[in-house]
């Protein structure tokens, strides 16, 4: 070895990326190990926000655990609301009215955008584009009135029952929805020209954070992150629930796998969700919002497990019934837990900067994570 090359040696050191830093979106602690700018190794630490969640669920009826669902995920928590409404039906046996599936279908949509747009502005803010941050959560504000007047909530709406949903649409919805929408199409046409198209961003994310759809195939990896792949697997298409099978939509593919296109597929996607919507509303048919519910609900002894497509991927609840009015057993499956499960190995080689960069545009949320 030469003398220059001694001089150039570096001593492995760890620094903690949160969880208290901005970039770890809530309480996520990545402890990096790192020789000079690369990192090495890297540790995901989580249960900083452990609720214990569905041990709650155990010791509450159906219908009180489901009021907890949303703060699974309070970015998309009408999301998570219908993912337990779905397994509890299951697990009953009970039919949900039409009506009462196109708006649990207009609802989620428009949380789906409410989530998206989080992801969008916090990439942006991550990366210091701050005006893109301040057009992302503008027209999110517009998505979070619509679910308020209807739900009563803006970030963890109780909307969807055992059987149905809990409101009809106001008559005052319709006209604020055109206009919301009209506005979002004008704020992602800004964010796709403002950002996608600058350079810096482009450099910040192009290449950066790079998984195969082997890997993602390998780590279970559900959502939009698989679908930046080249893997167009969308519950919604693939298992259609609901009355996803009466839309036309398309499921957004991209091919690179990186930083960037986990930006760029979420603006697609938002545009598909309006596409769902508008066609849910004009095709909005009459009748009741709810089924017929026992008043104390007790399925009788057995299990279920039902899915829905959340904004972050696969979200699925497992429950147990042995025959009481609360659930036996609760387990969620949830997608931000299942998608950070490649950081380890997609870390190693990263820079810093480069790492922050990967995990906002991987769009977690602690608080499903840490169950």
């Amino acid at each position: 070895m030469s003398f220059i090359e001694e001089s150039f040696e570096t001593e492995e050191f760890k620094i903690n990326l949160g969880p208290q830093h901005p970039s770890t979106h809530g309480v996520f602690r990545a402890a990096l190990t790192l020789n000079g700018e690369s990192i090495v190794k890297c540790e995901n630490h989580i249960g900083y926000l452990h609720r214990g969640i569905e041990k709650l669920g155990e010791s509450r009826t159906y219908a009180q655990f489901a009021a907890l669902t949303p703060r699974l995920d309070y970015l998309a928590g009408a999301l998570n609301n219908w993912g337990y409404a779905v397994a509890v039906e299951k697990l009953m046996g009970i039919e949900v009215p039409e009506r009462a599936e196109y708006l649990r279908v207009i609802i989620g949509e428009l949380q789906r955008i409410a989530s998206h747009l989080v992801l969008l502005s916090s990439t942006a803010i991550d990366l210091n584009a701050v005006t893109g941050w301040m057009y992302g959560f503008t027209a999110r504000e517009g998505m979070l009135d619509l679910i308020e007047m209807v739900t009563g909530s803006r970030m963890t709406p109780n909307y969807y029952t055992i059987g149905g949903v809990m409101d009809d649409l106001p008559e005052e919805f319709f006209p604020r929805l055109k206009n919301n929408i009209e506005e979002l199409h004008d704020r992602l046409n800004d964010i796709e020209e403002m950002i996608l198209g600058n350079e810096i961003f482009q450099a910040r994310t192009k290449g950066v954070g790079v998984i195969t759809a082997e890997k993602a195939m390998e780590y279970s990896i559900t959502g939009p992150n698989i679908r930046i792949t080249g893997i167009p697997y969308d519950l919604r298409k693939v298992a259609p629930y609901s009355v996803y099978d009466k839309f036309d939509f398309e499921v957004p593919v991209l091919k690179n796998g990186d930083a960037y296109d986990r930006f760029y597929i979420r603006i697609l996607e938002i545009r598909q969700s309006i596409r769902i919507i508008e066609q849910a509303v004009e095709s909005l048919p009459e009748g009741p919002i709810t089924a017929k519910v026992p008043r104390i609900i007790k399925p009788a002894p057995g299990e279920a497990y039902g899915q829905i497509e959340s904004a972050k991927g696969i979200l699925g609840y497992y429950l147990v019934s042995d025959g009481s009015s609360k659930p036996y057993r609760v387990h969620v499956h949830s997608p931000s837990f299942v998608n950070i499960g490649i950081f380890p190995e997609l870390a190693i080689g990263q820079t810093l900067q480069d790492f922050i960069a990967t995990l906002a545009s991987f769009d977690i949320c602690l608080g499903e994570i840490d169950r």
